[in-house]
């Protein structure tokens, strides 16, 4: 089986798509969900590359690309300062912790 460009693309994009969502699924710190998060995005933003690509309209897909590229560093720029917050007031970053947050 020959393997061709949109092939590669595919299984490179699944791949990232798996280990964003195992790690949303997995991990209990903080921060590596919003790597986790990071990684599920680039997987996203690599199908929507290949869509444009291949519907012959490159130039819409890069625009997708870039819109989400903007909102998810919005995303880990928020997710990071909330982390550090969160850290400030618990004390640590596990996700087990924060029903401490409640008065």
């Amino acid at each position: 089986m020959q393997w061709s460009f949109p092939m590669i693309v595919i299984v490179v994009v699944l791949g990232l798509l798996g280990i964003g969502f195992y790690g949303l699924l997995i991990v209990r710190n903080l921060i590596k969900v919003v790597v986790a998060l990071q990684v599920l995005a680039k997987g996203a933003m690599l199908a929507l590359v290949l869509a444009g690509e291949l519907a012959g309209q490159i130039y819409i897909g890069d625009s997708m690309a870039i819109t989400l590229i903007v909102a998810d560093t919005i995303v880990a720029v928020i997710g990071l300062a909330l982390a550090v917050q969160v850290r400030r007031h618990i004390g640590s970053l596990d996700i087990g912790h924060l029903s401490k947050l409640r008065r």
